[in-house]
């Protein structure tokens, strides 16, 4: 493709609470045995995309582990190739990451050092499936400055979340409201644009002399009048985790087998990082029903409609309800969970009870010693 990309994956969403004490949001398991950034870098892979930069910043250990080959997303590779790319300190700047504009401006030699026309940008905390060959075939026919993908939600969808979008019957942009106190517009941005690089350089050195740090509010929406920005909606299946609600939700999607089976069973597949665990073993009493056990689980009690991650232990008479268990948590005899998230690494101590509200997802993190000796 003639394209590079780049996954925005450094930011942090004070939505997700607890959860991004310990990781970045791109590195949130999605469906058991994924993370979330795994669906963009398979998106980038499937799409040709030879060279692709990460930009990580907050809490990023764990999403850099996950991504220490490229090898799993076929980018290992003698032309292109997985590019991590942190916050460095330089003779000219001492600073974290101010804003999505000024982590492009802080690595913009590698933007430049780079030979394709286009540059696709893409958000790290997103699940979906998309050909980005389409966006850039549909960007240039449009002869089009910039292209934002848009998908319509639901109505019952935040839609204050995100970035509104409303376009004229040819599809260009005539107005884009960032994060919108009240809308009744259900189109909104989904994190993906695609730009010729040379224009990206320009106008993310403008940016940075005028000291404007964020993508959406200091180019898109003021270049909105300026330059040609065409929407590309999206039709199919698209989710934002940045928040606990979204998140929970968005696992529990899986357990649909309609939207499992488009994911994981049509082509193109979802690429992630593979770990050397036995299969789930489910000893003799143990019950299971409508869930997700990922490899390395061992159950005796009762899970119904959960999902749960790596290596997690569940105990004789427990019972885990409507509930996400993380990688490693170890659930001892007569537990019992419900509408819970339970952080990685935690002990779930004999006869707890832990219930959270349909409404509000409760994330349990115990903060035991179970790994002092």
């Amino acid at each position: 493709m003639r394209a590079i990309g780049i996954v925005l994956a450094g930011g942090k969403s004070n939505r997700m609470r607890e959860l991004v004490q310990k990781r970045a949001v791109s590195a949130m398991p999605i469906a058991g045995s994924y993370r979330c950034i795994d669906f963009v870098l398979s998106n980038m892979s499937h799409s040709h995309i030879q060279k692709v930069a990460v930009i990580t910043q907050y809490n990023s250990r764990s999403l850099n582990e996950h991504l220490n080959s490229s090898k799993w997303w076929d980018f290992g590779r003698k032309q292109g190739g997985l590019y991590l790319l942190t916050p460095t300190i330089t003779p000219d700047n001492g600073n974290w990451y101010r804003g999505t504009a000024d982590s492009l401006a802080r690595n913009i030699d590698f933007i430049k050092e780079s030979h394709e026309p286009y540059v696709v940008i893409a958000s790290g905390d997103c699940i979906y499936k998309l050909d980005y060959n389409k966006v850039l075939e549909y960007h240039i026919n449009k002869q089009a400055d910039i292209t934002v993908v848009t998908k319509t939600l639901d109505d019952d969808a935040e839609t204050n979340r995100f970035g509104v979008v409303k376009t004229d019957d040819t599809g260009r942009v005539v107005s884009f409201e960032e994060k919108p106190v009240k809308t009744t517009t259900k189109t909104v941005s989904t994190g993906v644009y695609v730009i010729r690089r040379r224009l990206l350089i320009e106008l993310i050195e403008n940016a940075d002399d005028e000291e404007r740090y964020d993508f959406v509010r200091d180019i898109i929406i003021r270049y909105m009048s300026i330059k040609k920005i065409f929407a590309y909606e999206m039709d199919s299946y698209w989710s934002n985790i940045a928040t606990v609600e979204s998140y929970f939700n968005t696992n529990m999607d899986f357990l649909n087998r309609g939207i499992r089976d488009y994911f994981f069973r049509e082509y193109p597949d979802i690429y992630s990082k593979i770990e050397d665990l036995p299969p789930a073993k489910y000893n003799a009493g143990s019950h299971v029903e409508n869930s997700l056990v990922s490899n390395g689980c061992i159950i005796n009690g009762r899970v119904v409609d959960s999902v749960l991650c790596k290596e997690v232990y569940v105990g004789n008479n427990c019972t885990i309800k409507n509930s996400i268990i993380l990688n490693d948590v170890y659930i001892e005899d007569n537990a019992y969970i419900e509408n819970c998230i339970i952080e990685s690494r935690d002990t779930i101590r004999a006869n707890s009870t832990y219930i959270g509200d349909a409404d509000k997802i409760k994330i349990v993190m115990e903060h035991n010693d179970r790994y002092v000796l």
